[in-house]
């Protein structure tokens, strides 16, 4: 399993949506349940499942699902 392909299991269990489908132009804005407190679920279950540590400015300087994607992939590289 690829990295985007995790992530998007990882938006699934966050929201427990099995049907979300996630893209990488995809924000906040665009699913209804993505607050504040989801962001921080994502975050923890990301850092979680993929044995890393995200800093505030590495997130902070987030657009999209596709820079968290490249985020985590430069982490495990």
């Amino acid at each position: 399993m690829n990295v985007f392909e995790e992530l998007r299991d990882i938006f699934k269990t966050v929201f427990d949506d099995e049907e979300l489908e996630i893209a990488p132009e995809m924000t906040a804005r665009d699913y209804e349940d993505w607050d504040s407190l989801a962001q921080i679920r994502l975050i923890v279950e990301t850092e979680r499942r993929f044995g890393i540590k995200f800093t505030t400015q590495e997130m902070n300087g987030l657009q999209n699902v596709g820079d968290f994607t490249k985020l985590i992939e430069g982490k495990l590289s």
